[in-house]
């Protein structure tokens, strides 16, 4: 197994699990999506169902391409809820950090994830 391929499954994995947690724990999730947005518990329910099907599609090769360029779009698509974090002051139901957290979550973290599906398509 290559390193490539090691990071490509520990990906899938974590878009699986954290797919499940929507299902699991979508009190921590509902307080992350903005106000603006309605139906909060289906938009949830979709991410969830997203982030899941994603992770499964990295795995073979034939879907590999279509699976890191939906995560790339689907990591664009939450950036408002990143946003929507730092106005709040980092602090959204049980999930409260110090301020600069919530922006290095949205200025580093957010764009090496974006990096990593973006480099797990091949």
């Amino acid at each position: 197994m290559t390193k490539h391929s090691l990071s490509r499954y520990a990906m899938s994995l974590i878009y699986i699990a954290a797919g499940f947690n929507h299902f699991i724990n979508p009190n921590f999730y509902l307080p992350l999506i903005p106000p603006y947005f309605p139906y909060h518990s289906a938009i949830n329910i979709i991410s969830g169902v997203v982030e899941i099907l994603f992770g499964l599609l990295l795995i073979p090769a034939i879907t590999r391409k279509w699976a890191a360029y939906s995560i790339v779009l689907m990591l664009i698509a939450f950036i408002p809820a990143h946003v929507y974090f730092i106005q709040q002051n980092s602090c959204a139901g049980e999930l409260c950090v110090s301020p600069w957290a919530g922006w290095v979550r949205l200025i580093v973290i957010h764009p090496i994830l974006l990096y990593w599906a973006w480099s797990s398509r091949e």
